[in-house]
């Protein structure tokens, strides 16, 4: 339901939304270290751009969570599922392997064996991705109905502090006393995550039907996987695709995408080119734009609970539209801080809203028993939609002008905007956010 803006604020005190903020943090946390963090690491050892640059390799993870989606969904691990139940365990089992990765990362030497460190760093990538799985599933269980737009907001908060950490954090670290210092801190603080999986509730107990067909012994055989991948993938699909138009809720995932990847791919090579310095890039495009980032999740979430889904989407891609129109405005001004202030400003406070947004949604599109398969497939979706559009948005920024190019991204925006209000029948689950409350 619509609530009040001081109980919006007050759900935020929530102890099962400060534990959802906490697992974002332990979440964000080891993403950049297998990215730009692990970058600078291999650049300073004196590798090629060619070698850094297939190093995106390590984190493939990420883009196929949904192929053991299922398995977080149904397999019951031995010792840790009665005491902690499926989701405390999967998830306090992927933390502590990935401590053990982090740290083996950490003691790697790029100079002296690449191949080393490229398994060390899948390794995390691969227990990253298994704990997003998981802390995605526990958050959409663990929370009533009228929270996710809180949970959401604490989740990407979290995420973004994790990465502040392992970006800001790791490189001060290597600066000051070494790499395998940075990455050893690094590891520390996964430990936040333990703890909080420790003394976290468990959300209600899942039940599936009994699945013979999970027995190693029986996906073993080659000519038994369609059959196995039938059965596990099924079901959820199933129930996924009978609930929702799969084609307007593909199509709407794909179109929010376009005008903040277009955005933040391209953001940092078009102000190189007006002539900003890196100095000037790392104060206004990090420090504050990641400030109003955080501060737009935040927002995010108020907004989620007082107007709910449906209008907040509206909104978050409204506000693309302006992102990008101020872009617009910089590329025709030119070096101008003042105007690189504001335009990094909107931008990144859009991120924060449509970042709160977009995950509310994915979030009500998915339901138990098999939330994790749920989310991982939409959220892959989104991750492999991501690449597609990064590469679509270079390729045109080589042929455009930077005016045309911006003016194009916000033209890209409209088809988002048209499915949301022509097409908001599509979406009966958000509907239930819009309805009329009484007054609290």
């Amino acid at each position: 339901m619509i609530q009040s803006w001081r109980t919006s604020f007050l759900v935020f005190c929530d102890r099962r939304i400060l534990s959802i903020f906490l697992f974002g943090f332990s979440s964000g946390l080891p993403f950049l270290l297998t990215l730009s963090t692990l970058t600078i690491w291999l650049k300073e050892s004196g590798l090629n751009n060619t070698t850094v640059g297939l190093f995106v390799i390590v984190t493939i993870p990420y883009t196929f969570k949904f192929l053991w989606g299922p398995v977080v969904d149904r397999v019951k691990l031995p010792l840790l599922s009665k005491p902690l139940g499926q989701r405390r365990s999967w998830a306090l089992l992927s933390q502590g392997i990935l401590i053990f990765m982090l740290l083996g990362l950490g003691f790697s030497n790029p100079k002296e064996s690449i191949l080393e460190t490229a398994l060390w760093a899948f390794g995390v990538s691969f227990c990253s991705a298994i704990q997003d799985i998981v802390i995605e599933a526990y958050r959409i269980e663990i929370i009533d109905e009228d929270q996710k737009g809180s949970a959401a907001s604490s989740t990407y908060l979290g995420y973004r502090l994790g990465m502040m950490m392992s970006g800001a954090g790791a490189l001060s670290l290597a600066a000051t006393y070494s790499w395998q210092t940075a990455y050893v801190v690094m590891a520390f603080f996964i430990g936040v995550g333990m703890l909080t999986t420790l003394f976290s509730p468990s959300p209600q107990t899942l039940v599936f039907s009994s699945a013979p067909h999970l027995s190693l012994k029986h996906i073993a055989p080659h000519n038994r996987f369609w059959e196995w991948f039938k059965s596990t993938y099924g079901p959820p699909l199933q129930e996924l695709w009978q609930s929702y138009d799969w084609r307007v809720v593909l199509a709407f995932i794909f179109f929010y995408k376009v005008g903040d990847t277009a955005l933040n791919v391209m953001n940092t090579p078009f102000l190189v080119e007006l002539g900003f310095s890196k100095l000037e890039i790392a104060n206004v495009a990090k420090f504050f734009g990641i400030s109003a980032m955080i501060i737009g999740g935040f927002l995010g979430g108020l907004f989620l609970n007082r107007f709910g889904i449906l209008s907040s989407l509206i909104l978050c891609a409204s506000l693309q539209i302006c992102s990008s129109l101020m872009f617009v405005i910089q590329a025709l001004v030119g070096y101008n801080l003042s105007i690189l202030v504001m335009t990094i400003g909107v931008e990144n406070l859009t991120c924060g809203l449509g970042a709160a947004a977009f995950i509310a949604y994915l979030s009500s599109l998915c339901s138990a028993p098999h939330t994790a398969t749920h989310f991982a497939l939409l959220s892959s979706f989104g991750s492999l939609a991501r690449i597609v559009l990064s590469i679509g948005a270079g390729f045109l920024a080589d042929f455009l002008t930077w005016p045309l190019f911006f003016t194009l991204t916000a033209f890209a925006c409209l088809p988002c905007l048209f499915l949301l209000i022509h097409a908001s029948h599509h979406f009966p689950y958000m509907h239930s956010f819009l309805k009329t409350a009484t007054p609290s």
